[in-house]
């Protein structure tokens, strides 16, 4: 396989952003200059390759949704059917395709899952031409029905993992390889930002690191200075920066600002889903006993995410008049009551970010147009929590600066661990998880 094609599977993965420093140091190492290939160094030297480990204890992939194919196969052995090649076990279309072509042998309807009414009786079988018995119908009929179930959970599973993605690094898991390999330096920028852009969070009751750091900043500036090789349309799915969308027609920027719409649109159904299943503490968003926190933060990261890159392209398509009509705010994340605890002792205070939260209505509600809320309501919001309504991303396109590149730490449940092999021993037996 060659460089390009495994720096391009680096993108649906959540590898070492030093390992794929290294990946771009192999395919460019005749391209880049003196000093750009000293900063891509100081994370490329700390490859696994180069490290003395030469393992994490940190998984590099996402979580996959289990598919149907336990159930499917039991299904066609006791149908007796012939197996098909590439049955889609492990996607909705495969299974939904198994299921239309297998329930009409025994004359199930999809959906018509109650044991007592929608079985069919003795006569209604005879009448079908089903020369099997009750055991036998029941059987068949119960597995069916399982495969439907593990179809919704497989579904529901398949969703969560998306806006995990999405919450992380945008859509540029959605790119084509075409487009990623269109340019080189194209390639290497989406490349190294997703990597820096999947980083987990830590243990701390400071801010994260941001994902924008000074080898982003030089291969970004590469892309700038070949401006017109450049795929700025594939790099705007994981970067809406003013500096990107520039480079866009409207009609790209329109394309993209009605696909973050569309995720928008899923996002504040799933939220409000989520919301009415949890009993969040809204004031605090402290994280209680029986809260899904690990869904919540992840949908809560993929809509403010999403939110972020709609926000961008409303400017960039000089469309802020909008926002005089509806805005819809930020979602906040469930935080551990030790974390707030512990930030309180420190000197701190509630995140402000929370108070304009409370204020403002539930944003799924003002997207669904159920409540109102526009520009001119955040930002007194955030004028009475003290905090700059630009500044902090609720009302403009958020500002980044350039962070220092900072080796990866080996962690466990957020806190860092020295030695890998070590991590995956504490991990094991669950230290730093809370369930001890």
């Amino acid at each position: 396989m060659i460089i390009i094609e495994q720096l391009y599977q680096t993108l649906d993965q959540r590898r070492r952003p030093e390992d794929v420093a290294e990946m771009i140091v192999e395919l460019m190492r005749n391209h880049l200059k003196i000093h750009e290939l000293a900063t891509l160094s100081k994370a490329a030297n700390r490859s696994l390759k180069n490290s003395i480990y030469g393992y994490t204890s940190m998984l590099e992939t996402f979580g996959t949704a289990i598919g149907a194919e336990k159930q499917i196969k039991k299904a066609i052995e006791i149908f007796k059917i012939n197996e098909k090649e590439n049955t889609g076990y492990h996607s909705v279309t495969g299974i939904e395709t198994f299921l239309n072509e297998v329930s009409p042998l025994i004359h199930k309807d999809f959906g018509q899952n109650n044991f007592k009414n929608d079985r069919l009786n003795k006569d209604l079988r005879k009448l079908a031409g089903l020369d099997i018995s009750k055991r036998n119908y029941n059987k068949k009929w119960r597995l069916l029905k399982r495969i439907e179930i593990r179809l919704q959970k497989f579904i529901h599973e398949s969703k969560k993992i998306e806006l995990q993605k999405i919450a992380k690094h945008g859509l540029s898991h959605t790119i084509s390889f075409d487009h990623f390999s269109k340019d080189l330096n194209t390639a290497c920028f989406i490349a190294y930002f997703n990597a820096r852009s999947n980083l987990r969070s830590t243990f701390t009751n400071q801010s994260q690191e941001r994902p924008f750091d000074e080898i982003c900043e030089m291969l970004f500036n590469r892309c700038l200075e070949t401006s017109d090789n450049t795929h700025w349309e594939a790099i705007s799915y994981i970067y809406s920066d003013a500096k990107v969308l520039e480079h866009l027609n409207d009609e790209q920027k329109g394309n993209l600002l009605g696909k973050w719409t569309k995720i928008l649109e899923e996002i504040s159904d799933f939220l409000e889903e989520l919301w009415n299943e949890n009993d969040i503490y809204r004031k605090t968003m402290a994280v209680k006993k029986g809260n899904d926190s690990t869904t919540w933060n992840n949908t809560a990261g993929a809509w403010n995410k999403a939110r972020d890159n709609w926000m961008n392209l409303i400017y960039a398509l000089g469309l802020e008049s909008i926002l005089e009509d509806i805005c819809f705010g930020k979602v906040m994340r469930l935080m551990a009551a030790d974390v707030i605890a512990w930030h309180l002792s420190s000197g701190g205070k509630i995140d402000p970010n929370t108070e304009v939260w409370n204020v403002v209505p539930l944003p799924w509600e003002v997207f669904q147009e159920r409540a109102f809320c526009n520009k001119e309501m955040i930002i007194k919001a955030c004028q009475e929590a003290g905090i700059d309504p630009e500044k902090s991303g609720w009302m403009a396109p958020r500002i980044h600066g350039v962070s220092e590149f900072k080796p990866t730490p080996e962690l466990v449940h957020g806190v860092t661990v020295s030695n890998p092999f070590l991590a995956k021993v504490l991990r094991q037996n669950k230290y730093f998880s809370g369930k001890l």
